[in-house]
């Protein structure tokens, strides 16, 4: 059975989709180049805002979103992530008109959580104020009885301001001690796990350890992605 060729829908941001190519060849544990995946890379940065047609009701990304994925299946790609979390809420709309299969970042970060800690009762998500506005992985998280801790306001702002800040300046001092503060939040209000539900978030808090593990969505999918070209897992 031949490798399926991975689709990257990318550019959300392109940090973000570097790291997530990234992971995926470092998961391939490759001897020769020939070892390594095929991996295509639409890196699309105009599509429209996620987070103004979330919270402002602005231009939907959804048309390009399936633009930039129909050029991925025409170009080869077998399957497609999304790489991004917050652009998940168009997921299902986008998934529905583009004839391959997509992987599913929340869906695979929440299982691979409850791997690593079992019986997890609740959880401290980073993520953008139009993920968190949108519930995006409560509702993953309360199929399997798991409460996403509420941040207060002024927490859940300095989060989304960090994630922004990154994308416009890059790793700086302040964004890596205004995240480490914020998830340091969530676990002296009980978390058991942390979930970096914005792709940017792995990157601020590279090399940083915390009490309670960190999950990072782009490493979870980066592995399902190998094994699902590998034919070594299922949808």
């Amino acid at each position: 059975m031949r490798e399926k060729v991975v689709g990257i829908l990318g550019g959300m941001g392109p940090e973000a989709t570097i790291d997530l190519f990234s992971k995926i060849v470092e998961e391939t544990h490759a001897k020769c180049d020939e070892d390594h995946l095929r991996i295509i890379i639409d890196n699309n940065p105009k599509m429209p805002s996620r987070q103004d047609a979330i919270m402002k009701g602005t231009e939907s990304p959804v048309a390009a979103m399936v633009a930039t994925a129909e050029n991925l299946k025409k170009a080869g790609a077998d399957f497609i992530i999304i790489g991004a979390n917050t652009a998940h809420y168009f997921y299902d709309e986008v998934a529905s008109q583009v004839d391959i299969p997509f992987l599913h970042i929340i869906e695979e970060a929440v299982k691979e959580m409850m791997r690593q800690v079992p019986g997890i009762k609740k959880v401290g998500v980073m993520a953008t104020n139009a993920a968190v506005k949108i519930k995006l992985y409560d509702k993953c998280c309360a199929k399997f009885g798991i409460e996403v801790i509420a941040a207060e306001e002024k927490v859940q702002n300095k989060i989304h301001d960090t994630i922004f800040d990154f994308k416009y300046n890059g790793v700086t001092e302040k964004n890596v001690k205004d995240a480490t503060d914020c998830a340091e939040y969530f676990i002296k209000n009980g978390a058991e796990a942390l979930i970096m539900g914005c792709t940017e978030i792995p990157i601020i808090l590279k090399g940083k350890s915390f009490t309670v593990p960190l999950i990072d969505p782009n490493d979870i999918i980066g592995k399902v992605a190998v094994a699902y070209a590998k034919n070594k897992y299922e949808l």
